[in-house]
């Protein structure tokens, strides 16, 4: 068995421990307005997050790639998701944010004694929930620099030593440089902080590495994923996996935008896969082009999941992109590729 595979099979375990993280100090707070920064994967959970959090009413959120975070706009908290905590972009950001009080270029406050998380032998086989560490950013001045929490799956790394505060999953680290649970753990602690219902969505998840998947990798040339609102931040990920793993051709957008234009390339042996909410009369223009369409309750075996749930609801999107995460791998099978080693990736992006 690959290490991604692997992976893929223990999120539902890992969205049980990030559940109990979240009530960690650095967390926002209702109606604080808030950045969420990544690179990669953890960009497309830091735009679903944002998405979700505007929707419950907890204050205005944006989501920005690291290295093109504003910095001439203000914000009562950034969160930085980075599971090797060694990205340059991320620790830059990080450093600028917490380093800039007053004007004097240095914080003068020091970091307390970090993660008190002991290791667990069960479940995942890694550590326990993990640990927070809190950091004082007063500057020399007394004026406080912008607050970061970095949510990471190494909290001994540049990323978390350098923010305000710090919360480590490191039941979700991974061996592989594709990632799968560390991403969706950190999207289960923020959905969880956010009031969601973890236990279901694992649940949920426990079903979707099971299930039998809905793409036929021999007989597919090209997929599409589309989402509506925090599931746009889904389908591009998905695309992405697929990208990665099987250097295969794969697209997302917008739901609602896909017919201005991006449905020209549907057609026969090509698939368009929708997370969340369907747009009407979305699938019946997909099937008129040739195209397969794939929704965990619209189409053929995937749609049996109604009846194994007795009527519950589909999967819930983040469940989904388990069984997205599946296709890339079992793609990248069929194409005679290792998905443990994807082309021109490493685990951690570092520039010099």
């Amino acid at each position: 068995m690959s290490y991604v595979t692997a992976e893929i099979e223990s999120q539902p375990d890992c969205w049980r421990l990030a559940a109990k993280l979240a009530g960690s100090p650095g967390l926002p707070a209702a109606g604080e307005r808030v950045a969420v920064v990544g690179c990669g994967t953890s960009w497309f959970m830091a735009k679903a997050y944002a998405n979700l959090r505007e929707r419950t009413g907890q204050g205005e959120t944006d989501a920005f790639q690291a290295s093109e975070f504003p910095y001439d706009r203000r914000y009562d908290r950034v969160i930085a998701i980075t599971r090797s905590g060694t990205t340059t972009e991320i620790v830059d950001l990080v450093r600028a944010l917490t380093t800039e009080a007053s004007g004097t270029g240095a914080a003068t406050g020091t970091r307390d004694t970090g993660s008190t998380g002991t290791r667990d032998t069960s479940g995942t086989g890694t550590r326990d929930t993990g640990g927070t560490g809190t950091r004082d950013t007063t500057g020399a001045r007394g004026t406080a620099a912008t607050p970061v929490t970095v949510i990471t799956s190494d909290a001994t790394q540049p990323a978390a030593d350098l923010a305000t505060d710090s919360i480590a999953l490191d039941f979700a680290d991974e061996r592989s440089v594709v990632q799968t649970r560390f991403a969706t753990s950190a999207l289960a602690l923020l959905r969880a902080h956010l009031g969601a219902d973890i236990e279901s969505l694992a649940m949920d998840a426990e079903v979707a590495v099971r299930l039998p998947l809905p793409v036929h990798p021999g007989q597919t040339e090209q997929i599409t994923f589309l989402g509506r609102g925090w599931t746009v931040g889904i389908a591009e990920e998905a695309a992405l996996k697929c990208r990665e793993a099987a250097n295969y051709w794969a697209e997302a957008y917008p739901a609602m935008d896909y017919r201005h234009g991006p449905i020209s390339i549907a057609g026969p042996h090509r698939v368009v896969w929708a997370f969340g909410d369907i747009p009407p009369g979305l699938a019946d223009d997909v099937e008129a082009t040739g195209a397969s369409f794939v929704h965990s309750r619209h189409h053929g075996g995937y749609a049996a999941l109604g009846r194994w749930g007795g009527g519950r609801a589909p999967l819930d999107p983040m469940a989904d992109l388990i069984v997205a995460q599946r296709v890339a791998v079992q793609l990248a099978t069929a194409r005679g590729l290792d998905p443990d080693q994807p082309r021109n990736l490493t685990r951690s992006v570092l520039l010099a």
